[in-house]
């Protein structure tokens, strides 16, 4: 269940955040290796020109290294501890290999301290095991799904999300995924089983605009409110209507589609909703 504050001063007044009660009281020691220095961009690019508006002044932070690979195989590891993580919605587990190593991975709903996961191609079939797709049930509920075989995993990992294995023919494995489209991915494409953990993160409520600050996001001015100059939705005399929602590019942003259709086209069976 999500943390409701009671309005003590003005910013707790709608704060509504994640209770995190899945977190390990008193963090487990993960090694130095698995963080590294983030250096912020703020939206430049290498010219110092703003490429991503409304980026900026966030709270320092280091990047955790997360095993997306799950290459290890047949070797079981121990859940050390579940831990948060300031890059990404979800939470990450520790694990402890039984050979030594120590890795970072998704946490997915329902693990707990303790529990044993590891990469194989046989049972058991729990939460958090990893295996590649020609060799789960199907109906098995996934996340952190590979795209390309050996490549690391780069669909389903949000918090809260997970995609269905619906079927198996010709190579490959058809998925229903979480925006409600079924495509079709590699076989030999590894996944974990289960949902990603922190389901509640989309009830969340920032409550102030320091908080924003504080995770990076510079304030945004409406288009509507801009000069023609400055954005096509802009000028007018008194409230001005009759444009349709748009960048200040040009580029419709409701309804308009972008993804490029050459090169997933084939590989989609059903549209999403």
């Amino acid at each position: 269940m999500p943390k409701i504050f009671r309005p003590v001063t003005p910013g707790q007044r709608k704060l509504v955040q994640p209770s995190f009660d899945e977190l390990s009281p008193g963090e487990k020691k993960a090694p130095k290796s698995l963080f590294e220095s983030k250096r912020r961009t703020n939206g430049r690019n290498h010219s110092g020109h703003i490429t991503c508006r409304h980026k900026g002044g966030a709270h320092k932070k280091m990047f955790r290294i997360l095993d997306f690979k799950r290459d290890k195989e047949n070797i079981p590891a121990k859940v050390a501890s579940i831990e948060y993580d300031p890059n990404r919605s979800s939470l990450i587990a520790l694990l402890y290999y039984k050979d030594g190593e120590k890795r970072f991975i998704l946490a997915p709903q329902g693990i707990k301290v303790g529990d044993i996961v590891q990469t194989s191609d046989e049972p058991p079939f729990q939460v958090g095991c990893c295996m590649r797709l020609k060799f789960m049930p199907l109906g098995s509920v996934v996340h952190n799904v590979e795209l390309h075989p050996g490549r690391g995993a780069q669909l389903v990992r949000s918090a809260g999300l997970s995609a269905q294995v619906l079927a198996r023919s010709n190579g490959y494995a058809t998925l229903r995924m979480p925006s409600g489209e079924v495509r079709m991915i590699n076989e030999n494409c590894r996944a974990t089983f289960g949902s990603v953990s922190n389901a509640d993160h989309n009830l969340r409520v920032i409550g102030k605009a320091g908080r924003s600050r504080w995770l990076g996001i510079r304030p945004t001015v409406r288009g509507v409110a801009m000069n023609p100059v400055d954005h096509p939705m802009g000028g007018g005399e008194g409230r001005g209507k009759g444009n349709h929602p748009q960048t200040p590019w040009a580029q419709f942003t409701k309804g308009y589609r972008t993804r490029s259709p050459k090169r997933t086209r084939k590989w989609i069976v059903k549209e999403r909703r």
